[in-house]
């Protein structure tokens, strides 16, 4: 089926700022979606026109059953960014629909900082939760956010003055490429509570307080990082286990008996298509969870309250398991080495001694590395210094190859 469907990007200059194609393309549609304020900004030429419902999501299926004839989507900038565009790609293949771009608000925004563009990171909290932030907060970075609504930069404010970021920049930028434009500077220690437009984007140049605790994006997050009861995996065993995990880009970790979810959270950390799913039995301790993944900025992070493997068994199979608790509950380890892929990765960390015989009973009957982890710290001994050993972690790590049968020859 040849191009049916038209995206075009529509700034606030509206039609006369568009290119002759996209105009072509709104007056001969025959169907026209969009936002109210999109639809206000085109000639109206006969055409049956459409405004976005709420959620949007609802829109798709009006958008598919006009299949065939020529529909025109209207969005703002370029569609295939946060966009209608980069949501309507997963139903529909690209030879069924043309995108005519307009200049996005990041790019507008970068012209108007005389930021380069490709060093800034780009990010949206519209409809998604404004925790998102977190794992993007860096001494010295450059964030550009499409904001949910008008007191979206109040909150931003907020949350960088919780975070021991209240040094930093904030610009608010109205209704770019608009005769409304408007700017509004300022630091966010101060900022106003004030709303803003509702069309705004929010320029955010991080600078830390003296004290800000410093959360970078590799595994091995300080211990005071995280809110927890004692069951957290420590920052060097934390840090060597990930290195064993070997996330990449969209993979799905299982973090078994995840304690307060370090595991979880610092896989997803790694980066934003990263997911994780953490299950945990103790009801408390998942609630430690929620408060950790929204303060270091993973909020998709799954839990799930339950007890492997019973828990297990309805989960969307992972890339990569680490099991933290409950390697001597029996058939804990086989379940989670069933549930992985050709390549999948599987590591189990012990401290009590019963737990470190299952992983060498398993490894001998599967495979897989096991190394022993001793991390000493340095404490006051009356006048001195001395070495404080914290207790030794065995860490098994499989990754699951495919099994050949031997031939005759063999």
């Amino acid at each position: 089926m040849s191009a049916w469907l038209t995206l075009v990007g529509i700034g606030e200059d509206g039609f006369c700022g568009l290119g002759d194609q996209a105009r072509a393309a709104v007056l001969q549609a025959r169907t026209i979606f969009g936002g109210r304020r999109h639809l206000a900004l085109v000639p109206d030429n006969g055409q049956e026109r459409i405004p976005w419902p709420g959620p949007i999501e609802a829109a798709f299926e009006m958008v598919l059953a006009r299949r065939g004839t020529p529909v025109c989507l209207l969005a703002s900038g370029d569609p295939m960014w946060f966009g209608i565009g980069a949501s309507l790609s997963r139903f529909l293949p690209a030879r069924e629909y043309r995108v005519y771009p307009a200049p996005s608000s990041f790019s507008l925004a970068a012209a108007r900082l005389g930021w380069p563009l490709q060093n800034t990171v780009t990010l949206t909290v519209h409809g998604r939760p404004l925790e998102t932030l977190h794992a993007h907060i860096h001494p010295g970075a450059h964030l550009l956010i499409l904001s949910e609504n008008g007191r979206t930069p109040a909150a931003i404010a907020a949350l960088l003055r919780k975070r021991g970021f209240a040094s930093s920049r904030l610009f608010v930028l109205e209704h770019l490429g608009g005769p409304k434009e408007r700017r509004i500077d300022g630091i966010a220690r101060d900022w106003p509570s004030a709303e803003a437009a509702d069309l705004n984007l929010v320029a955010v140049q991080c600078l830390p307080d003296p004290d800000a605790l410093r959360l970078s994006s590799l595994a091995g997050l300080p211990d005071q990082a995280y809110v927890h009861d004692g069951q957290l995996t420590k920052r060097e065993v934390r840090a060597a286990s990930l290195a064993r995990l070997a996330p990449a880009p969209g993979e799905l970790l299982w973090d078994v008996g995840a304690g307060c979810g370090s595991i979880g959270i610092e896989w997803m950390r790694c980066h934003p298509a990263c997911r994780a799913i953490a299950v945990e039995a103790e009801e408390r301790r998942c609630r430690l969870i929620g408060e950790n993944k929204l303060q270091l900025g993973v909020p998709g992070l799954r839990i799930v309250h339950g007890r492997a493997p019973e828990a297990l068994d309805r989960l969307e199979p992972p890339d990569a398991v680490f099991v933290g608790g409950g390697l001597t509950d029996r058939g804990v380890l086989d379940r989670c080495w069933a549930a992985l892929p050709v390549g999948g990765r599987l590591v189990a960390n012990a401290v009590t001694l019963q737990a470190e015989a299952v992983l060498i009973e398993w490894r001998r009957r599967t495979s897989g590395e096991l190394t022993r982890i001793s991390v000493a710290h340095a404490r006051p001994i009356g006048r001195f210094d001395g070495w404080r050993m914290a207790m030794p972690v065995t860490i098994l790590a499989a990754t699951k190859v495919l099994e050949t049968t031997p031939t005759a020859a063999d």
